[in-house]
């Protein structure tokens, strides 16, 4: 089970338990969730005025979370995306990594798989580390994680250190119900909106 492509079917950690973990008692933290499977599993964890999940615009996540940390400096702002998205957005890694916007982070659920698409693998089934590509856009703090033993501490380190942040999480491969958020921009746009300007105690 070693072949690139079939290793990731026996991933410890799962994709919709990770999610889960990280935006526990969330209070104001802000999300944007990446086009398919993470707005899924960010809406499985409890639908959320402050998360703003992307319908379309595939690679547009952490320039989206970029802009809102920029406009939004005194708010957290959490990026959580999949491997083939941030694959095709590469470069906002280092617009990112120019900008050095204290209160970013970005997750990235890698199962090294197009799962929209039909499950095709991605080029982190391959030689691609996408931590190494943050590290090397100039976002320092740069990890992995593969491990259960390791989420409790990631969850504090992207919602409490001095960003930007990257963490690439290693999840299983898998195929799983569909857990869907409203689907009209407008709507999301604007309760988005309302919830951050009440946060803010516009």
């Amino acid at each position: 089970m070693n072949e690139p492509g079939k290793r990731s079917l026996n991933y410890p950690l799962r994709r919709r338990e990770v999610v889960q973990e990280l935006l526990k008692s969330r209070e104001g933290l802000l999300v944007v969730a990446g086009l398919g499977a993470p707005a899924w599993d960010a809406t499985a964890s409890g639908d959320h005025p402050l998360t703003f999940p992307l319908w379309g615009g595939m690679g547009g996540a952490v320039s989206i979370g970029l802009g809102l940390a920029l406009a939004q400096p005194d708010q957290r702002v959490l990026v959580i995306t999949g491997d083939g998205e941030m694959l095709m957005g590469l470069g906002s890694l280092s617009t990112v990594g120019l900008q050095q916007p204290k209160n970013l982070a970005v997750v990235v659920l890698d199962n090294e798989h197009f799962g929209e698409t039909g499950m095709q693998t991605t080029h982190t089934a391959g030689s691609v580390n996408l931590a190494e590509i943050a590290r090397a856009s100039g976002i320092s703090s740069s990890w992995t994680v593969r491990e259960s033993s390791e989420i409790s501490t990631t969850r504090e380190k992207l919602l409490h250190e001095e960003g930007p942040l990257f963490c690439g999480i290693k999840v299983r491969a898998e195929t799983l119900p569909l857990v869907l958020p409203p689907k009209e921009g407008e709507i999301l746009q604007k309760r988005f909106r309302n919830a951050l300007m009440n946060e803010n105690g516009d």
